[in-house]
């Protein structure tokens, strides 16, 4: 039965003869690594990249600030385009990008996935009349059907088993954007309990562009990015792979948070153009957020899973209450950019974790926090150079800097060093390290992209980090090495990909005297086939192997078929994985309903498979269903406590509606 499972999966490509083109969700499938899969911040980065697919930017008007929330683009690849733009004037048709000569094929590809070519603007900002006659509503409802019983939903669970959200939104062009958004995860009461308005989650937001000097005014939910992220970046950051793709530069933006993320501000943000390549941006933000509280009434931790399932998680919700401020001035001239940041954090319960704990020791404590930093930095078309330098309120340093040349039109390399010390303390940092925390870290990045031909593209990068202070798993200062290969080969059918990565950890030994060497081998082997008709293809082979202790192996091969005809999309696929253990696990991307993040973990031994159906049957009226399935052979229950399923097979069906009007 195994072996005939493999043997399809390996035939199944040969039968096909072509393939839609490829989407840009591909993109993200490229650039991740096993650790990006486990972070929220690619889920958030998926719902963003999909609300720009369905809103996309128009290319003539978008700001600077606009274009660096792609995150495929460069510093210098923006100043390209942005200077492109004040030579010639508009843009004609999307065809003028190929004058970009930064930008790869690729690249092209998919920026006009996000941006098109819009009528001649008229000078102001429009009146309310024409806000509301150029407007377009958006209205989306999708829930999960489960097709089994969690042991939680008959002892534990407060709500029923279904997970459901809705979203309506408003958009006139680039001045104006409004919406509501409400979620609801499995378990969680409805109407009941503690969540009496409905949905256990809700975010409201108003956002209004180019309104004169007022650039950005956003109003309810939104996020904040400054500098390179050690004061504030409540957006999305990507990984390593990614990284070389923007070549590590700095990002200002202030955006409505339209996401069932739980990372956004409350209030009111704004960005003013003084003038004279002057920027101010301004915030202040009011919300409760969750926190486990010890006994004297402190904050032991705060809690960003959101989860309110059980009595023990819903009294942990919204008793902390969290008062925010800040800002950023900024100049911008001629490729060059200098910014002051500032924030100002304020908890109406101190912040009291569990430091007897050594890896704990410096974990942020008080119930007041100020952080401000000097962010930096130039681009041309070869040279670029981004930088931020934080302090905390006791004096406590860190910084990060990243200098990228473009070698010729072919080739690209880029180093970026960061030193963030044991002692900084900032709770809303978010940037690029190793141990996923902008404390307790130094280490140098470097990165090497090299395109030969239109079909030829190659990417390496190394990383060293070095943690000066002990880690969870780690009582002593340690270190860690990072490297990966990536060669991808583009024909006018076949796309062919390559990767190998190999990763080292320290992690204490059995006694903890002493640290051992954890080397982590991975690999992937990929073949798209494109064509001219609605038929596609994707074959893809996963593995690793975990070289600690008696060393572990894991490996999944995997096929995904499409086919698209007028109003009709099917897609489909299935994989076959056996891993020794969760450290050689694996993980595959599937087609999953707009806005729902469809990247899967898998570990021990199984088959997965799905299908997924999108119509449009009328007008801007689009129906979605996807049924998936994951039987276990080496298990009967799945799961742990409430989350345990007592059956050796999960399946699970997703429905979405989405009506535009």
């Amino acid at each position: 039965m195994k072996s005939q499972i493999a043997v399809w999966l390996c035939w199944l490509p040969m039968a096909l003869w072509a393939q839609e083109e490829r989407p840009w969700s591909e993109y993200l499938n490229e650039v991740m690594t096993v650790e990006d899969v486990e972070s929220a911040q690619w889920e958030e980065a998926y719902e963003w990249l999909c609300e720009l697919e369905q809103h996309p930017l128009d290319i003539n008007l978008a700001t600077r600030e606009q274009l660096e929330e792609l995150p495929f683009l460069s510093a210098q690849q923006i100043e390209e385009l942005v200077e492109y733009r004040d030579r010639y004037g508009p843009m004609k048709s999307l065809g003028e990008l190929q004058m970009i000569r930064s930008l790869s094929y690729g690249q092209r590809q998919l920026l006009s996935a996000f941006v098109f070519v819009g009528e001649e603007p008229k000078a102001g900002f429009p009146s309310l009349k024409r806000i509301v006659g150029n407007g377009r509503h958006e209205l989306t409802a999708t829930a999960r059907i489960p097709f089994y019983e969690r042991r939680g939903d008959n002892e534990g669970y407060l709500g029923y088993p279904y997970r459901h959200w809705l979203r309506y939104q408003f958009t006139s062009g680039e001045a104006a954007k409004a919406g509501i958004v409400g979620a609801q995860d499995a378990g969680e009461p409805f109407f009941s309990n503690r969540n009496r308005w409905g949905y256990d989650y809700y975010s409201l937001y108003l956002q209004l562009r180019n309104l004169g000097r007022l650039e950005t005014l956003c109003v309810g939910n939104y996020r904040v990015a400054m500098g390179m992220g050690l004061v504030m970046n409540s957006d999305f950051s990507l990984g390593k792979v990614a990284l070389l793709q923007s070549l590590g530069r700095a990002t200002h933006s202030v955006r409505a948070h339209s996401s069932r993320s739980n990372t956004y501000l409350q209030g009111v943000a704004a960005t003013v153009n003084l003038g004279k390549g002057f920027k101010l941006t301004a915030f202040g933000s009011y919300r409760p957020m969750d926190a486990t509280l010890n006994d004297n009434g402190t904050a032991a931790t705060i809690l960003t899973s959101d989860y309110h399932r059980t009595e023990t998680e819903m009294n942990k919700k919204h008793n902390l209450q969290v008062t925010k401020a800040g800002g950023s001035l900024r100049y911008e001239h001629h490729g060059l950019h200098l910014g002051a940041n500032a924030l100002y954090t304020h908890l109406d319960k101190r912040l009291q974790p569990n430091t007897k704990t050594l890896y704990r020791r410096h974990y942020p404590q008080g119930a007041d926090f100020t952080n401000a930093s000097l962010d930096y930095g130039y681009a041309s078309y070869r040279l670029s150079l981004n930088g931020e330098t934080a302090v905390d309120q006791k004096g406590h340093l860190a910084t990060i800097n990243a200098l990228s040349w473009r070698v010729s039109d072919e080739l690209s390399v880029m180093a970026l060093q960061r030193f963030y010390a044991y002692r900084y303390t900032s709770l809303d940092a978010q940037s690029y390290s190793d141990g996923g925390r902008v404390q307790n870290e130094s280490g140098v990045y470097l990165g090497l992209t090299w395109q030969p031909s239109a079909a030829w593209r190659m990417v390496y990068y190394a990383d060293f980090a070095y943690f000066p202070w002990a880690k969870y798993q780690v009582s002593q200062s340690s270190h860690a090495w990072d490297h990966l290969l990536q060669l991808t080969h583009t024909g006018r059918h076949w796309t062919l990909g390559g990767r190998y990565r190999l990763r080292m950890k320290q992690k204490d030994n059995e006694d903890k005297t002493a640290l051992d060497n954890r080397w982590e081998h991975r690999g992937r082997l990929s073949a798209d086939y494109a064509g001219d008709s609605g038929f596609g293809s994707r074959t893809q082979l996963d593995a690793g192997y975990c070289a600690y202790g008696a060393g572990d192996w894991g490996a999944m091969l995997s096929q995904t078929l499409s086919y698209t005809h007028r109003r009709v999309r099917l897609y489909g696929g299935a994989g076959y994985f056996h891993t020794d253990s969760y450290d050689s696990r694996v993980y595959l991307y599937e087609r999953g309903p707009l806005y729902t993040y469809a990247m899967s973990t898998f570990y021990g031994e199984g088959i997965r498979y799905w299908l997924m159906a999108r119509v449009q049957p009328w007008g801007n009226l689009t129906l979605t269903a996807k049924l998936g399935v994951t039987d276990y052979f080496d298990r009967s229950t799945i799961g742990s406590s409430y989350q345990q399923i007592d059956a050796s097979a999960q399946t699970d069906l997703d429905i979405q509606i989405r009506w535009k009007f």
